[in-house]
């Protein structure tokens, strides 16, 4: 498998289209991703995480700030809200791309 596209085999989501929202946090500190597949963000910021990496990149999330979706690191988010506690397991598909 090419791993260089993708971050994770698996990742857990709220439901089966991981268009859900699990839950919602807030930046703790400015983040700015290292290339398009990552979200960007300034500390304070309100973030929706919609689905969570399992695997190899447990440290990264995926969800939204404002209208820009992307990956980021889990650690910069502080919870305050959770939407579901459903956690599904499912493989990833092939990871955001870069044009």
């Amino acid at each position: 498998t090419d791993l260089g596209r993708r971050f994770a085999e698996r990742k857990r989501c709220a439901d089966p289209e991981c268009s859900m929202l699990m839950c919602r946090g807030k930046a703790t500190q400015d983040f700015k991703g290292p290339d398009c597949r990552f979200v960007n963000f300034k500390k304070g910021e309100a973030v929706y995480v919609y689905y969570k990496l399992i695997g190899k990149s447990t440290e990264l999330w995926a969800g939204s700030v404002g209208s820009d979706f992307g990956y980021f690191p889990k650690d910069l988010l502080e919870i305050n809200h959770n939407y579901s506690n459903e956690e599904l397991e499912l493989p990833t598909d092939v990871s955001l791309i870069c044009y």
